[in-house]
């Protein structure tokens, strides 16, 4: 374990029972109301690819499915990288300064995808390399809620001032991305120097957490993230990636773009991915559900779940819409009842 985590080690750090070196929370499982009013996490699920080179953008701009060639360097987008089935391998939280562009994505598939993207460089100037545990962004916090911006702003010169934008200096890098709960959520890469020494005050305005956390609120923002249970599962589409600007119509090719674009003009969609709760907080990505009324086959998948400190989970799932209709329920038609809420941002609203 590096510093940062011995360090969240001693705070009280509960590990994830699967995978080594992730904190689940600190004791306590925060609630959708505890992150409403203002939380920090440890995140430490998430890993770092630099892309570093004359080509750099060039290169990721024919293999991901939003623009990179003209990624401002205040800019944080979206991105996905597909199949040539036009199925998402993995979602990246991107960005570029003069030394890199920078691809954020789940630990646990950073290396093999590391490996597939560096197969197709080819002649072009650039190189991959992994920058999870480089020493000025080996902690990741991520904050949100009523009181988030306030207690950061102690600590950090400059805010990003609207979702998706970032600052960067001697503090390291913030990235503002999509709000929650009617409040920015911002993701800080500092050192571990800085994250140790900012933390007593953060805990103190702040409810704590880890990565759950983190997740519940990426949840309710309606933001998901591919991870290796879902990896191939589904078309841009099917998690609404269109919708919160994670696929650009206009650029060039890409894998599975010619799919991804029919899916997007040739007749209605009939599955999107909605945000729902449960009494069951061992639901994962990956595990299936069943509408009531058509109980043979699944009707949709969980694509991210987090405990939601009330016994259950919340969870964002891809689902035939006609499905919503009735009731739908978890593993199995007798399972475990979904109950559905309303997203940020309405479903009918794709940007071409």
């Amino acid at each position: 374990m590096n510093e940062w985590i011995d360090h969240l080690s001693a705070q009280g750090a509960r590990f994830h029972p699967e995978r080594a070196g992730e904190i689940d929370d600190f004791g306590t499982v925060l609630t959708a109301a505890d992150l409403a009013g203002g939380f920090v996490a440890a995140v430490t699920d998430l890993g770092l690819i630099a892309v570093a080179g004359e080509d750099a953008a060039g290169f990721l701009h024919n293999q991901l499915t939003n623009d990179v060639e003209h990624l401002g360097q205040a800019d944080v987008r979206l991105a996905g990288y597909c199949t040539p089935k036009g199925r998402l391998q993995a979602t990246f939280l991107t960005w570029r300064d003069a030394d890199a562009v920078w691809l954020q994505l789940p630990r646990a598939i950073q290396a093999p995808l590391q490996k597939r993207l560096s197969m197709f460089v080819l002649r072009a100037k650039a190189k991959l390399r992994d920058a999870t545990e480089e020493p000025e962004r080996v902690a990741v916090l991520g904050l949100g809620g009523e009181r988030a911006e306030a207690a950061l702003r102690m600590l950090v010169d400059a805010l990003p001032t609207a979702p998706y934008t970032r600052t960067e200096g001697g503090f390291g890098t913030v990235l503002r991305v999509a709000d929650a709960f009617g409040a920015p959520r911002y993701l800080w890469l500092t050192s571990t120097s800085s994250a140790v020494a900012a933390l007593p005050a953060l805990r103190l305005a702040l409810a704590f957490g880890g990565n759950a956390a983190w997740e519940l609120s990426a949840i309710h923002a309606g933001v998901p993230q591919v991870t290796q249970p879902t990896q191939e599962q589904f078309v841009p589409q099917m998690i609404n990636y269109e919708l919160i600007g994670g696929v650009n119509f206009k650029k060039g090719c890409y894998p599975g773009q010619e799919i991804v674009a029919r899916s997007q003009y040739l007749g209605k969609l009939k599955r999107r991915m909605s945000l729902a709760s449960l009494d069951n907080a061992a639901a994962r990505p990956g595990d299936e559900v069943f509408a009531a009324d058509d109980p043979d086959q699944p009707c949709g998948m969980i694509v991210n779940a987090a405990p939601n400190g009330q016994g259950g989970a919340d969870v964002l799932v891809e689902i035939k819409l006609a499905a919503l209709e009735g009731e739908v329920r978890h593993g199995a038609a007798g399972g475990t009842l979904l109950r559905f809420a309303p997203l940020p941002y309405p479903l009918d609203a794709a940007e071409a």
